[in-house]
């Protein structure tokens, strides 16, 4: 699956990144028609939870989005990552039926 991941605000480490795109992996074992997907880590200006992570996947016959804000990009992910599992064994159900 091919991911792009976009920092903004920021420079992200290889180590953030390849946390990512191990999470985003996961999802293609629930869902093999991914085609692909867009990742943007942003820094927000709030007081506590500043940490901004946004993830759309593109699969056949819609788009998956989801936006999660948390303390840290790695809880972030593991909140996004939740969220799209639910949206994609959903979507997978719809076309089953």
């Amino acid at each position: 699956m091919n991911i792009s991941i976009q920092t903004v605000h920021f420079d992200a480490d290889k180590k953030l990144l390849e946390f990512v795109q191990k999470k985003l992996d996961k999802l293609h074992t629930f869902y093999d028609r991914i085609i692909d997907g867009e990742v943007f880590l942003k820094l927000e200006k709030n007081d506590v939870e500043n940490k901004l992570v946004e993830v759309k996947l593109n699969v056949p016959g819609a788009n998956l989005f989801v936006k999660i804000q948390a303390r840290t990009f790695e809880a972030a992910t593991d909140e996004a990552i939740d969220a799209l599992q639910k949206q994609v064994i959903r979507h997978k159900e719809k076309q089953i039926t």
